[in-house]
């Protein structure tokens, strides 16, 4: 009698910046790109061509964006070759770097917020 059980693997990999060992798969079960700690990743997808990349560089966390369904999306720049990617949010991605990065426009404005004193 044969015993067939079935093994399951937990692909990790390390975070490029802090190190942490970190588990593909995010607790809802989708695959994670980024390190939950600081939110860096490694450029190995090119989002442009639709295959893998040959950079490898570090991508840095720079921005939020929201999409229309209200999905958070965690917008990378890569710091060698500059491509932008955007990448679901996950729910034990640091959420003080979260709140960080959403309310950086509101709090670093591009003009005076004086301005608003006339309207």
């Amino acid at each position: 009698m044969s015993i067939h059980r079935s093994i399951t693997t937990t692909e990790t990999f390390p975070c490029v910046r802090c190190g942490l060992t970190v588990t593909a798969s995010a607790p809802d079960g989708t695959r994670r790109n980024h390190c939950p700690s600081c939110l860096h990743s490694q450029h190995v997808l090119d989002h442009v061509d639709g295959g893998p990349s040959e950079c490898g560089s570090r991508m840095v966390p720079i921005s939020i964006a929201v999409l229309r369904t209200g999905e958070w999306m965690l917008i990378h720049r890569c710091t060698r070759c500059g491509e932008l990617t955007s990448n679901p949010i996950c729910g034990d991605d640091n959420q003080l770097i979260l709140m960080r990065m959403a309310v950086r426009p509101l709090a670093q404005p591009p003009f005076p917020l004086e301005a608003f004193g006339d309207l």
